[in-house]
């Protein structure tokens, strides 16, 4: 079935029990169904039982670790495209079978498995992708990725995992610093110790951010969707914080106030691809701490169409504002494709709060409620598939 049938039919609150009792008495009756098994997993996932996702997962991984990807109508005559991608849960990979959907593209995915040898044969491509996003996780894998994509015998491999590699927070922070255009806070990463050292008093904001003043940003290490993250106005609050937050690591930067007009906070998810930007949603809230899910966007028309306005200018307004800061990033991250997640602060720059290649974009979001969404999501996949027919079409001339 797919990652993004299944994930469209959790997100529209359909009952998945039927569908998995499915799949479960389709495993039971052939045990070598891994294709069975892998979509359990997902659905498992989807519903949070991460425990027996991941077991599912194992065991359909160790059965075969490539599979062709039914969301796409592909009948091998449109582009062949062989995915890298990585054991884990739904934040692990670049969610590319919603950027394929009901397309032409024909999708492979080769799971690489740490310990595991890849298989000796993999289906015939036009060219290969890393999925795989940047994790303290997924390092070891992306690391493998790395030291065989120059020697790959069908290039080219986009995504190349060596850049994919730098993009932690701390390691976007780096590669953006002083880049025309963008305000990115400067991150670092710190063990709990240091944290610690840093409530008591024995150390200084300074000694750990170069434009370290109060307030700072606190959160885990990958952790995602706000889980964890904190705004703190002192240091006397880091004790009480960690104490309701334990975690091996934490990203630590300081806290940009980006409230716009109104004194509402506005944050953008803007997908790059061939570098090229397009904007994905606009969230609109009173609170800095902005997500999609919980900036009542579903329950506001006056938000709703202020993003609709966002989308049908984005182009002319947006994008031509800070078109060289989009330039700056695209030749420092240097990917063909990669999310981010932004602001504009009150100086006009573009205020950069993380880059990654596992963002999710999709076009899930119901029409009668968002009718501007779908237009500008079937926009980002034509481009996206538009890159791949592309390389294809050159490498068949």
């Amino acid at each position: 079935m797919g990652m993004a049938r299944l994930t469209t039919m959790a997100f529209h609150g359909e009952n998945m029990v039927p569908t998995a009792l499915d799949l479960l008495r389709r495993a039971e009756s052939d045990p070598e169904d891994a294709a069975a098994l892998l979509d359990l997993a997902t659905i498992h996932l989807l519903m949070g039982h991460e425990e027996a996702g991941d077991a599912f997962q194992a065991k359909a991984l160790g059965l075969q670790q490539v599979y062709r990807d039914q969301s796409a109508t592909a009948d091998g005559s449109g582009p062949r495209l062989l995915a890298f991608a990585a054991p884990g849960n739904l934040m692990s990979n670049v969610p590319i079978q919603f950027l394929i959907e009901n397309s032409d593209i024909q999708l492979d995915l080769l799971y690489v498995i740490p310990g595991v040898d890849l298989p000796e044969r993999v289906p015939a491509h036009d060219m290969a992708m890393v999925v795989v996003g940047e994790s303290d996780e997924n390092r070891e894998i992306l690391e493998r990725i790395a030291a065989l994509v120059d020697l790959w015998p069908c290039p080219p491999v986009l995504n190349d995992p060596r850049k994919v590699l730098r993009l932690s927070r701390d390691g976007v922070s780096t590669l953006l610093a002083g880049a025309p255009g963008i305000r990115i806070p400067a991150t670092t990463r710190v063990d709990p110790e240091t944290l610690a050292r840093l409530g008591r008093g024995e150390i200084t904001l300074t000694e750990l951010l170069p434009d370290g003043t109060y307030p700072i940003i606190v959160r885990p290490l990958d952790s995602h969707a706000g889980k964890g993250l904190s705004k703190l106005d002192d240091s006397s609050a880091l004790d009480i914080y960690m104490a309701a937050t334990p975690a091996e690591a934490y990203y630590l930067s300081s806290f940009v106030d980006y409230r716009g007009a109104g004194g509402l906070f506005r944050k953008y998810r803007i997908v790059m691809i061939a570098g090229h930007p397009y904007v994905c949603h606009m969230a609109v809230s009173s609170h800095w701490m902005i997500h999609y899910l919980n900036a009542d966007m579903r329950e506001s028309a006056e938000k709703r169409a202020e993003e609709a306005q966002a989308f049908a200018t984005f182009d002319e307004d947006f994008a031509a504002r800070h078109a060289g800061a989009f330039a700056a990033m695209h030749e420092r991250i240097g990917l063909e494709y990669f999310a981010m997640d932004c602001a504009e602060t009150p100086d006009g720059r573009l205020l950069v709060f993380e880059a990654d290649t596992a963002m999710i974009v999709h076009a899930m979001d119901p029409p009668d409620i968002f009718p501007y969404k779908a237009p500008q999501m079937h926009r980002i996949f034509r481009a996206f598939q538009d890159m791949l027919r592309g390389i294809a079409a050159a490498k068949r001339a």
